[in-house]
């Protein structure tokens, strides 16, 4: 719910000028999604949205995913990476993760409290996980930040 709630407010103003959360409200709510102010609040720093300038000439701002940030991996999250997946890879809009034998199921919840929306879903079995992105270019992003934050462990155990 959470997940599909996020990737629609991304798409939303990704798509539409949208000011304030009273906007972003109507638009849930257009797209059939029920949702109070203080929900949306939480969403808005959960998702770590900004405020951009629309234009120069009239002074207005809108909502916006942070540059630079489409996968934001906690402390939390990072940590159970690092702890269970061995290899990374992609083919086309597909990521497949490798991990220890029997670490597959909790690198994937991991994955999937990430609530990146550009994530459609994940398969995970015992020691393989499928993670089906919407894009080639959203699995190759993410691919890099996964290999980072398993690079950045291998350099911090020297």
């Amino acid at each position: 719910m959470k997940n599909n709630r996020h990737r629609k407010i991304l798409e939303i103003i990704n798509q539409y000028s949208v000011e304030t959360q009273d906007e972003l409200i109507a638009k849930l709510r257009g797209a059939g999604i029920d949702v109070t102010q203080a929900t949306v609040s939480r969403d808005i720093r959960d998702l770590k949205l900004i405020k951009i300038a629309c234009d120069g000439s009239t002074g207005k701002y809108k909502y916006a995913a942070a540059p630079g940030d489409d996968v934001r991996i906690s402390a939390k999250y990072r940590n159970i990476i690092r702890e269970t997946i061995v290899k990374v890879d992609s083919a086309d809009n597909i990521v497949v993760l490798k991990t220890y034998s029997g670490m597959a199921q909790a690198a994937a919840a991991a994955i999937d409290g990430m609530s990146w929306g550009e994530i459609v879903g994940s398969i995970a079995g015992d020691d393989t996980i499928f993670v089906l992105m919407r894009e080639r270019e959203a699995a190759l992003s993410f691919v890099e930040k996964l290999r980072s934050a398993l690079r950045a462990d291998v350099l911090e155990r020297r």
